[in-house]
């Protein structure tokens, strides 16, 4: 940080900063440190009591049977989410980034989802989901598909969570697509259309590796995002059924706020961390491989 060389323009520039850096003390240090301290306690919020056990928190999480299905379940949220909304993300900023009459409208409808609440929003994909009566299984229905009851079957239920959030998250991520596709230059199309390469050439080969930083920051974003998906999984299915939809934070709420074992809810946090920061480090290890920073 820095700090002027005059005592006035010191004084004065940490009292600009002190109501950020008191905030960042505050809600965000202080809680990771106390969080991390819990995480070697067995501490029962309702009895108040907090004795030091050192890893045995760690050791009840990785050692038990619950650990590797809410792990599978994140990767598979993860693993249906992250192709999908980049998909749907470039698709649609494809779409806005041609001229065509009323395209200011469709670019408000399509982003009307990100700022729907997930409330609204679940009691909408809750009936859309619907295995009787569902919209979606009706449009299935009028093609011959029978479809299944999608969010009390522990095989679908993962799937129609994903769906919905691909539906809520896609304008966010395309406007950013979108954003990146007005900077490129048109020039390189107008070459690559004389040299007589095809639309998909085009693509593949000017815009795919001019998007591409903007798509290691989406990938970013939403693997994070994956792993601490939680809003949807709790609205929707509250982790059911059956258990099909427990993840990370989905556990690390109930063991802090209806368990009270804010200890093993700590634990989790960390646990949680450590696989974030791990798999960030390797996609910036990997994004020098594919990603192109000299247009």
């Amino acid at each position: 940080m820095y700090l002027p060389n005059t005592a006035g323009r010191r004084r004065t520039t940490i009292l600009f900063l002190a109501p950020s850096m008191i905030g960042l003390i505050v809600f965000c240090l202080i809680p990771m440190i106390s969080s991390l301290v819990y995480s070697f306690m067995d501490y029962d919020l309702l009895e108040g009591n907090m004795t030091y056990i050192g890893f045995r928190n760690f050791e009840r999480i990785l050692t038990g049977r619950e650990f590797p299905k809410v792990l599978v379940h994140t990767l598979t949220y993860l693993g249906l989410y992250l192709p999908l909304i980049l998909i749907t993300s470039v698709s649609e900023a494809l779409i806005l980034n041609k001229s065509f009459r009323g395209r200011g409208i469709f670019r408000a409808v399509f982003y009307t989802p990100v700022i729907t609440s997930w409330v609204a929003a679940a009691v909408v994909w809750t009936w859309v989901l619907s295995g009787k009566y569902g919209l979606l299984n009706q449009l299935l229905a009028a093609v011959g598909i029978t479809g299944p009851s999608w969010l009390n079957s522990p095989d679908w239920a993962m799937p129609g969570v994903v769906i919905a959030a691909v539906w809520k998250d896609t304008g966010y991520y395309a406007l950013m697509v979108l954003a990146a596709l007005k900077s490129i230059d048109p020039t390189y199309y107008e070459a690559a259309s004389i040299d007589g390469a095809s639309s998909w050439r085009r693509f593949r080969s000017i815009t795919l590796p001019l998007l591409s930083p903007t798509l290691f920051l989406l990938i970013v974003i939403n693997v994070i995002y994956g792993l601490q998906v939680f809003d949807s999984v709790l609205i929707m299915t509250n982790g059911g059924p059956g258990g099909a939809t427990s993840v990370f934070l989905e556990r690390i709420y109930k063991y802090a706020f209806k368990q009270y074992k804010m200890g093993m809810a700590s634990a989790y946090s960390w646990l949680l961390f450590i696989m974030i920061f791990v798999l960030t480090v390797i996609q910036f290890r990997l994004q020098k491989k594919w990603v192109n920073y000299d247009a």
